[in-house]
């Protein structure tokens, strides 16, 4: 695909729009590929500050055993630590101090951090093998989100946007919510368009007051006197566009006219007026406070309006000091509502649809930080875990390895690059295909890497 300077829905106005379109659909699905993609929407549910992944998802018995001794000098040489002091050549190991059991007809191994996303072991596929060299939190964050550390290109959501467009007129195709402790900011950065039209961006929605601010139209104008200051504009817009060309001047048009629909749209999605005392029960949402409770039950009503793409944020992971009592609270606010939402995607027919995404940007070192009762873990981008489910994945699969200690990932290694791949695959999409053209290069999500997961999906 390369730069057009006609909208997605001016282009599809006319026939070569059309015949535009309908070669991008063949691109999507692949080279010589005649199987249609299985998911159509994406919730990522991004633990901001990088959540444990040995007091999680991937048990380490022999770190428990040697907790306290230092780690043998081979894992850690050249290894740079974002908080732990230079001069601590070999750091102490820390074992967990959670329990694993395993779950499910899988029998995958689940900390008792996560006791109801536990019971749903059989929809996840769990990949204990991601890695990237990237060990601090804003570049890091970038790099889930647009296969690079810098800032200034697009996220998954932005290019899911760009290459299969939205399902709905009423509301963006791509939705950010955030919740939980602030112990680092959220840039929006993390859900920008970088160099895609900015019509591609995420749109941050509130989960309560106003959806979006300044949505609201100020007192005294009615929607009549709106519909005529938008078609004023758009008249002026279009000339202008007439003359220079510019394409992002349709874009405006276009996010004019998205705002005006969601006045009507986005109050009716953040109400949970409609969701019955049981539903609200199952996600644990308790009071009309924001929340990741309610940001999970707004993602599966967002899903139903036709939302390409959700991300929740969920801040507070950082546990540098006192882990075992921050991830318990962590994990507390997030597990009741992630085993809601697969169950409750499951059971209205929504989860082969939608694929949703877990993980942080990082895991956390398997040596201890500080010490005492306020102990801590570093910073780990070497070996982590995410995992995914519905949209065509294979339930109840474990993929990839750390080494006995979580420390490398080691077995079927995964990079940031394959998940971002795997992704694209799911939703019917050929990474190597979806081309933006900028500064003379044809630019991809998965820059010149990537590889899909293939174990983890369905045949």
């Amino acid at each position: 695909m390369t730069k057009h300077l006609i909208s997605r829905r001016s282009m599809l106005g006319s026939t070569a729009g059309f015949l535009s379109l309908a070669a991008l659909n063949s691109l999507a699905a692949g080279t010589g590929s005649t199987k249609l993609p299985t998911a159509k929407h994406v919730i990522y549910l991004f633990m901001s500050g990088g959540p444990s992944h040995v007091d999680t998802f991937d048990p380490k018995p022999e770190l428990t055993r040697l907790s306290g001794n230092p780690i043998p000098e081979s894992f850690v040489k050249d290894v740079h630590f974002a908080m732990i002091p230079s001069s601590t050549s070999q750091p102490n190991l820390q074992g967990s101090p959670f329990k694993f059991n395993k779950y499910g007809d899988s029998g995958t191994a689940v900390s008792e951090l996560f006791p109801q996303v536990a019971t749903q072991v059989d929809k996840l596929a769990v990949i204990r093998s991601v890695h990237s060299k990237v060990f601090n939190h804003d570049p890091a964050v970038n790099f889930l989100n647009t296969g690079d550390s810098r800032v200034g290109r697009p996220t998954i959501g932005a290019w899911l946007s760009y290459g299969l467009g939205n399902l709905t007129e009423e509301m963006p195709a791509y939705v950010v919510m955030t919740s939980g402790v602030k112990r680092q900011p959220l840039l929006t950065s993390y859900w920008s368009s970088g160099f895609l039209p900015t019509e591609h961006q995420g749109v941050e929605l509130r989960s309560s007051g106003s959806p979006i601010l300044f949505l609201e139209n100020p007192d005294g104008i009615f929607r009549d006197d709106r519909r005529r200051q938008l078609d004023l504009m758009r008249w002026m817009n279009e000339k202008r566009f007439r003359i220079t060309r510019d394409s992002e001047i349709l874009t405006r048009i276009q996010q004019y006219e998205l705002a005006f629909r969601m006045q009507m749209e986005a109050p009716r999605i953040t109400s949970l007026k409609e969701e019955s005392k049981t539903t609200l029960e199952q996600y644990g949402v308790q009071d009309a406070k924001p929340s990741f409770a309610k940001n999970c039950l707004l993602a599966r009503r967002m899903v139903e309006s036709g939302v390409r793409y959700i991300q929740l944020y969920d801040m507070g992971w950082d546990s540098h000091g006192s882990l075992p009592m921050q991830h318990a609270s962590q994990c507390a606010a997030v597990d009741k509502p992630i085993a809601a939402l697969l169950r409750d995607l499951e059971q209205r027919g929504m989860l082969e649809d939608t694929l949703v995404i877990w993980g942080g940007e990082f895991g956390r070192t398997p040596v201890i930080q500080g010490g005492g009762t306020n102990w801590g873990r570093d910073h780990h981008p070497h070996g982590f875990t995410m995992w995914m489910a519905g949209g065509g994945i294979k339930g109840g699969t474990v993929y990839g390895s750390t080494d006995e200690f979580g420390f490398h990932a080691q077995d079927d290694k995964v990079e940031v690059h394959d998940v971002h791949a795997t992704v694209l695959k799911t939703l019917g999409v050929d990474h190597t295909e979806l081309t933006y053209l900028h500064q003379g290069r044809d630019f991809r999500l998965t820059d010149v890497g990537g590889r899909v997961i293939e174990d983890i999906l369905k045949t």
